[in-house]
C-alpha cells in the first residue's frame, strides 16, 4: 500500500513537472525577423504613443521561457498591451542580433534575457546591463509587474505606484 502512494505522488509530480514546463513555447522567432519586427514596433508604438520593449533570449532559455509566461499573465498582460509593444529579440546561441544589442546597450554576456525599453520615437530608455531577469525562473511574477509599472509611459492622474491605472 505504501509503495503505491509512492508510486501515485511520483506520478503526480511527473505530470505536475510537465504541465509546468515551458518546453513547447516558442516565443522567439526566427533570428532574421528581428531588425523587421524592431522596425514594425516603432512604428506601431509612434501612431500608438506605446513603448516598446525588447526581449533578446531564445527558446533554449529557460528563464526566458518564464519571463514570457510571466508577461503573459493575467496580472501583467493588461499592463503589457496597454502601454507596450513587445518585441522578442531571438539571440540564436549568441551568434544572432549581437549587432542590435550592442545598438541597444545590452551586454549579453550577463545573460539573457535582457530588456530594453524604447520611447514611442525610438528613443532608448533603459536596457538591463546589469543581468537583471538572467535568474527569472527563481523570481516571483511581481518583478515583471514592477518593471512594467516602472517603465510604462506617463498617463496623466497616474502615479508610478498604480498598477491599474
Amino acid at each position: 500500500m505504501k509503495s503505491l502512494k509512492n508510486l501515485a505522488f511520483a506520478v503526480i509530480l511527473v505530470l505536475s513537472a510537465s504541465a509546468a514546463r515551458p518546453a513547447d513555447r516558442h516565443p522567439y522567432p526566427p533570428a532574421n525577423q528581428a531588425r523587421t519586427d524592431v522596425a514594425k514596433a516603432l512604428r506601431t508604438a509612434a501612431t500608438t504613443h506605446k513603448r516598446v520593449i525588447l526581449d533578446f533570449g531564445g527558446n533554449w532559455c529557460p528563464d526566458c521561457q518564464v519571463l514570457d509566461i510571466y508577461l503573459h499573465n493575467s496580472q501583467n498582460l493588461p499592463i503589457l498591451n496597454k502601454n507596450f509593444v513587445l518585441v522578442h529579440v531571438n539571440i540564436g546561441e549568441y551568434d544572432s542580433n549581437l549587432d542590435l544589442a550592442k545598438r541597444y546597450d545590452v551586454p549579453l554576456k550577463r545573460g539573457v534575457p535582457a530588456l530594453v525599453v524604447l520611447s514611442d520615437h525610438g528613443k532608448l530608455l533603459y536596457s538591463q546591463k546589469q543581468g537583471q531577469f538572467e535568474a527569472m525562473s527563481r523570481m516571483d511574477p511581481s518583478s515583471v509587474t514592477r518593471f512594467l509599472v516602472q517603465w510604462r509611459p506617463p498617463q496623466a492622474g497616474c502615479s508610478m505606484m498604480t498598477v491599474n491605472c
